[in-house]
């Protein structure tokens, strides 16, 4: 569910759907859990592939941290 979330996220960036042809094809998708394990296993890596596919091909930029976003203290478990 992750990555279909990170498809909208893009596709809300861009204002363009992000072509995922070889996810569609395997009709499978997060709720379908009648399915195996090795068939979601198929699907995430799928749709992983055709997304970063998708952010390569179009630059879309890194995130960039801000210095100081986030906490200096470390917490520590004894």
């Amino acid at each position: 569910m992750l990555l279909i979330q990170v498809k909208k996220y893009y596709e809300s960036i861009d204002n363009e759907e992000i072509v995922t042809g070889k996810y569609n094809k395997l009709n499978i998708s997060p709720v379908h859990i009648h399915k195996n394990k090795i068939c979601h296993k198929e699907a995430i890596l799928t749709l992983g592939e055709e997304l970063v596919g998708y952010i390569q091909h179009n630059h879309v930029p890194a995130v960039e941290y801000a210095s100081g976003a986030g906490s200096e203290e470390v917490a520590v478990e004894n």
